[in-house]
């Protein structure tokens, strides 16, 4: 498959702050989406494509994260552990790599989850191709998703010829998805990344566009079909029904869950040590674990937590 193996990275130091209250007690790629972790699809996508070693870059609440995952021998690959002491984007976390990293590295954004085809196109891409660097992308019909992210730029040769940073206009429908296959340039281009005045942060987009400048070929892989930025409560909601519905599933439900009987579960998640005192009708939903339900008041459209009910009924959140 490859000439090289490629290890793989997993960002995962971020703070999270956007989605309290559920990152006071989990970071966010540890939120479940039915009942699985989001790194946890991350990390089985790069064994499913032969990836034996993942690095993982930790921070806010480290420990937690280390002492789910391990070593990763359940999940059938090696993980390491780099820890980012300091949150200044994107291109500083991917710096701390260098001397940990001998070769090309396929690189998810931990708080990324996405629906994708194989993966293996990616690396092949890489390959074939020759490239510095393959960006993932998605055809996006909405702009406003493309201005959250940062919008790609083709040539006419077919390489990348400019990546811009939540661009204030989208300049056609290519999305970058916060998958990245990098090559060790990258660390070169790091070096000379400053800091930027939007997010006083180092962006990855201004190192891609570095090594751009300097002629090295980078190239993109259409391989996702929907993908979420978990940013807001929310959008783990939002994650957890597209998933199911790609699943043709009626309902997940987690281990030791009371539930009495004559409760009707319908498209919805119910995490693991859930109990639910009355017999009601939880729908379009998910019940994280450790969940008291109290009441005989259905539930519609949820996400409910030890600490909040977000979006029930017609509400926003309460």
């Amino acid at each position: 498959m490859a000439e090289k193996a490629i290890t793989g990275v997993i960002l995962s130091a971020g703070l999270g702050s956007r989605i309290k209250p559920l990152s006071f007690d989990t970071p966010k790629p540890l939120l479940p989406i039915c009942n699985k972790p989001i790194m946890q699809y991350q990390i089985e996508a790069m064994a499913s494509i032969g990836i034996k070693e993942v690095v993982i870059v930790v921070g806010y609440l480290k420990e937690k994260i280390m002492d789910y995952f391990g070593d990763g021998s359940r999940l059938n690959v090696k993980l390491r552990y780099i820890e980012q002491e300091k949150a200044l984007g994107i291109a500083h976390a991917v710096g701390q790599l260098e001397g940990h990293i001998e070769g090309p590295f396929l690189l998810f954004l931990g708080d990324i989850f996405t629906i994708h085809r194989d993966l293996s196109e990616i690396v092949e891409t890489f390959y074939r191709k020759k490239s510095a660097i393959v960006l993932v992308v998605k055809r996006e019909r909405n702009p406003e998703f493309i201005k959250r992210n940062f919008a790609i730029q083709m040539a006419r040769n077919g390489v990348v010829k400019r990546v811009i940073e939540k661009p204030r206009y989208a300049i056609n429908d290519l999305k970058g998805c916060g998958i990245y296959l990098f090559d060790m340039p990258i660390f070169d281009a790091i070096r000379r990344t400053p800091r930027t005045a939007l997010r006083d942060e180092y962006e990855i987009t201004n190192s891609i566009q570095i090594l751009i400048e300097d002629g090295y070929k980078v190239h993109i892989s259409d391989v996702v079909e929907w993908d979420m930025n978990v940013t807001v409560p929310e959008d783990l909601l939002e994650c957890n029904m597209r998933l199911l519905k790609r699943m043709v599933a009626a309902h997940v439900i987690g281990e030791n869950v009371s539930l009495p009987a004559g409760t009707e579960i319908i498209n919805s998640v119910i995490g693991n040590n859930v109990r639910v005192s009355s017999p009601i009708k939880i729908s379009d939903s998910v019940i994280l674990s450790g969940v008291n339900i109290e009441g005989d008041d259905d539930i519609k459209r949820s996400l409910i937590s030890t600490r909040s009910v977000i979006d029930r009924g017609e509400n926003a959140a309460s």
